[in-house]
């Protein structure tokens, strides 16, 4: 089984594109999203976190998400610090996760892929989109205003590294059809785990 990670920056539709794979029964593991439960619910997690930045990060039992944002978004070395912790329990949870699955190729969506680090992986799917298309995208959906959504998208892989790292490129910028570049991802992974 190919393990193939799906990453862009916030805004770029990685969640939509990674809708149409399942429709297509590719199995998708959300590394962000499995990554917020293992900061609410690992024990050991918790524990560094806390000594990492203090009691203010689990101030009523659970995480402050809002505040570790904060803080890490304005500061790349505690981002290092708090992605140090939590990056390792993501890959673990996505190996045994992996491990259950029964298909050609798996797929791992996470914004910070190409930084992610020790992630065995096949390949690199990129979802792009022009930036401001992005930017508008964020804060129609977060509710965020502009300066907050820039901040976080100042603190991801730039593009170039993204394409560097990637394998296949989806552009998603509302003029070319998603679908068949999906499925034209979709033939040739198969066909990779055909071989």
């Amino acid at each position: 089984m190919l393990r193939i990670g799906i990453t862009g920056g916030i805004g770029s539709g990685k969640t939509t594109v990674c809708r149409v794979f399942q429709v297509l029964e590719v199995p998708v593991f959300e590394a962000d999203a499995e990554g917020r439960r293992i900061l609410a619910e690992d024990p050991a997690v918790r524990e560094a976190v806390t000594g990492a930045f203090g009691a203010e990060a689990y101030p009523q039992g659970g995480p402050d998400r809002g505040f570790l944002a904060r803080t890490v978004f304005s500061d790349s070395s505690a981002r290092a610090r708090l992605n140090a912790i939590v990056h390792p329990a993501v890959r673990t949870a996505f190996a045994r996760w992996a491990a259950e699955q029964d298909a050609p190729y798996v797929l791992m969506e996470s914004a910070l892929l190409a930084d992610a680090g020790a992630i065995a992986l096949d390949g690199l799917v990129l979802v792009t989109a022009p930036a401001a298309l992005r930017l508008q995208r964020t804060m129609a959906r977060d509710g965020a205003d502009e300066q907050a959504v820039r901040a976080r998208m100042a603190a991801q892989p730039d593009e170039e590294r993204m394409r560097a790292a990637a394998t296949q490129v989806i552009i998603n910028d509302d003029r070319r059809p998603v679908i068949p570049q999906v499925l034209e991802v979709h033939q040739a992974q198969l066909q990779r785990a055909a071989r």
